[in-house]
C-alpha cells in the first residue's frame, strides 16, 4: 500500500512537471510569434511615408484612397541583403525581402536583425537577380495567419479576382503584377528551374505548363518580355508539397 502511494505521487510529479514544461514551450512560442509579428509591424511603420496635406487651404479635397508610399532607404541601410518589399494590397501580407546568393537559405530561419526566427523572413531564389525573367520568393506558411499564409486564400477564384495585384518595390521603383496562375505543385517542379527564358520560344512554353497546371484561368497570359514573379509556400500535408501564385508585369 505505501509503494503504491510513493508510486502515484512519483506519477503526479512526473505528470506535473510534463504539464508545466508543456506549458512553458507554448508560452514561448506564443511570445516568439509575438516578438517576430511586433518586429515586422516596426519594420512596416518605419518604411511608411505619410504623403504631405497641401499647404493651401482653398485646394478642392481629393478621394485619394491610394497605398502609402514606402520609403525603404533605412531598410537598406540596416541590413544590406534587403532588396525590396512585397505587398499585396488588402492582405495581410507586406513584408521585406532579402537576397543572399551566397548563402541562399541564410533568412529561412533567420529575422531581419539576424536572430533566429521561426518566421524566417521572405527571400529571393539566390539564382535571381532584379533583371531575371522570372523572379521567386520564397517565405513560410504560418499557422497564425502571417507571413505567405495569405496565399492559401488564393485558391479560391474569387479571391484571386479581388487581389488580383502583387507589388514589388526595390530601390528601382515599385512594380505591379498581375496573377495569372494559382498551382499546387511539387518542390521538385521544373517551374522553379526556370530563372531566365533562352528564347520566347521557351518563355511561352514555360509559361503555358504552369498556367496547364493552374487551379482555374484568370484570363491573363503573359507574353515574352514581360518578368514574371512567384511567390512560393509550403502546402498539404507532406514536405513536398507547395502553392506558387504567379503574376506578370503588368
Amino acid at each position: 500500500m505505501k509503494l503504491r502511494k510513493i508510486s502515484l505521487a512519483v506519477l503526479s510529479v512526473l505528470l506535473s512537471a510534463i504539464a508545466a514544461l508543456s506549458g512553458f514551450m507554448v508560452y514561448t512560442q506564443l511570445s516568439d510569434r509575438q516578438k517576430e509579428k511586433e518586429e515586422f509591424d516596426t519594420l512596416a511603420e518605419m518604411v511608411e511615408v505619410t504623403p504631405e496635406k497641401p499647404n493651401d487651404e482653398t485646394a478642392v479635397p481629393t478621394d485619394d484612397t491610394s497605398e502609402p508610399v514606402r520609403d525603404l532607404s533605412g531598410l537598406f541601410a540596416q541590413n544590406s541583403d534587403c532588396i525590396g518589399w512585397l505587398y499585396i494590397p488588402d492582405t495581410q501580407l507586406s513584408y521585406p525581402v532579402m537576397h543572399t546568393p551566397d548563402n541562399p537559405q541564410k533568412y529561412l530561419r533567420r529575422s531581419f536583425y539576424g536572430e533566429y526566427s521561426q518566421s524566417g523572413v521572405p527571400f529571393l531564389d539566390w539564382r535571381c537577380d532584379l533583371q531575371s525573367d522570372h523572379l521567386i520568393v520564397y517565405g513560410h506558411n504560418m499557422k497564425n495567419g502571417t507571413m505567405f499564409s495569405s496565399l492559401r486564400n488564393y485558391t479560391d477564384p474569387a479571391f484571386c479576382t479581388e487581389h488580383p495585384v502583387i507589388e514589388f518595390q526595390t530601390a528601382d521603383g515599385v512594380e505591379q503584377y498581375t496573377v495569372f496562375a494559382v498551382a499546387a505543385v511539387q518542390k521538385t517542379d521544373t517551374w522553379y528551374s526556370f530563372i531566365h527564358a533562352a528564347d520566347s520560344t521557351d518563355f511561352t512554353e514555360q509559361a503555358a505548363a504552369i498556367m496547364q497546371k493552374s487551379l482555374y484561368n484568370t484570363g491573363v497570359t503573359p507574353v515574352f518580355g514581360q518578368q514574371i514573379i512567384t511567390l512560393s509556400t509550403c502546402y498539404g500535408s507532406g514536405k513536398n508539397g507547395r502553392l506558387i501564385v504567379a503574376a506578370v508585369k503588368m
